[in-house]
């Protein structure tokens, strides 16, 4: 079943409702989200260290051998948490789809606003 509607009400409107069923759309945009950053990031990584071995800073295998130091480690969480807090926005997003995430923004806005202030 397709619905359509105005810009308000939460609901999806026929444009973007793919799949009459807004949590299956939902969930395709998670989908399509963690593709996109998966892709990036892959090939982000590789060209890096591609380059790294090209220069001599860096052996082949050196990154898999790689651990963290404690510091390090509690960066690389903080950039996991993000991530998923980031993915988590998509599944507990409010208002139409072609507006997604306007209250989120907004209270995000609020926020480093209030950061810069201080």
């Amino acid at each position: 079943m397709v619905r359509t509607t105005s810009n308000e009400g939460g609901v999806m409107s026929k444009e973007f409702d793919f799949f009459g069923n807004p949590q299956v759309s939902k969930l395709f945009d998670l989908v399509l989200e963690l593709g996109m950053d998966l892709h990036v990031a892959n090939t982000r990584i590789r060209a890096l260290e591609m380059q790294l071995v090209r220069n001599g800073d860096l052996k082949a295998g050196d990154i898999d051998a790689f651990r963290p130091t404690e510091n390090e480690k509690a960066v690389l969480d903080k950039t996991r948490d993000e991530f998923m807090d980031r993915l988590m926005r998509i599944i507990t997003e409010v208002g139409p789809s072609e507006h997604p995430l306007r209250e989120q923004w907004d209270a995000a806005i609020a926020k480093r606003s209030a950061n810069d202030k201080k």
